[in-house]
């Protein structure tokens, strides 16, 4: 069962191997360390991290960064001899061993082709255990948010991540399972895959509501959302109603 669950994007300035003694957006760095913080704090046996990445797949439990992924010096996981792991699942990674997390992983990688439907299929099988179980997924929102964005400036992107803020601060878990997977394709949204795996996780364990018996809503807690450099990041901290 899913205990917490965390979200978190994946820029490079999250490393600080990356940006020197002066971090870039100490306020996002911040955020993702306590949405993490949040995720131990109930006591999981097990997290699970979760990201885009080449293809669907489970990558070795003791991967770490390496961060000559995003262009620059070989990073820690090189130096210790250790799988070297997609920049995405290894944010995540550095994510845990910054917050002096030694406990058991596992790490998945999620291909951007993987239809909604087998996202939240993987993320109800990693929900489906007895064990109590920490969630962290890596996910951007749009690269195309700005003339001086990655992918240039697209008209419907703001719309777009408009619509994924407000089902993640609603908990509305069928509202992320229903993002169209081209149009984020289209908008180089990154997150799309994860965060339909997250919201499978969270509907498997969530209790009944209501009259109707539909999945209850987490409790969330957003701690980030803008978007610096065209490309929107969102941090949050989702709770799960466990049945």
């Amino acid at each position: 069962m899913i205990t917490a669950a965390a979200l978190c994007p994946w820029p490079p300035l999250l490393v600080r191997e990356l940006t020197g003694a002066d971090p870039v957006l100490p306020e996002l760095r911040a955020a993702c360390d306590a949405a993490v913080a949040a995720v131990l704090a109930a006591a999981p046996g097990v997290v699970v991290v979760a990201g885009p990445g080449p293809a669907t797949e489970r990558l070795p439990a003791d991967g770490r960064l390496d961060v000559a992924a995003f262009g620059g010096l070989p990073g820690p996981s090189a130096a210790a001899g250790r799988p070297a792991l997609p920049p995405a699942p290894g944010i995540g990674a550095y994510l845990l061993d910054r917050a002096g997390y030694a406990g058991r992983r596992v790490i998945w990688s999620v291909s951007e082709d993987e239809p909604p439907g087998k996202c939240a299929r993987l993320g109800a099988d990693l929900a489906g255990t007895a064990e109590r179980t920490g969630l962290l997924v890596l996910g951007d929102g749009s690269a195309r948010r700005g003339p001086k964005a990655p992918g240039h400036f697209d008209e419907r992107a703001a719309a777009f991540d408009a619509a994924v803020e407000e089902a993640v601060r609603a908990g509305d878990l069928g509202a992320l399972l229903d993002i169209d997977p081209a149009l984020a394709r289209d908008l180089m949204a990154t997150g799309r895959p994860a965060w339909q795996l997250l919201a499978g996780a969270l509907r498997a364990g969530a209790r009944p509501e209501g009259a109707g018996g539909g999945p209850a809503a987490p409790a969330v807690d957003v701690q980030y959302a803008g978007d610096p450099f065209g490309v929107k990041y969102l941090v949050a901290s989702l709770i799960p109603s466990l049945s």
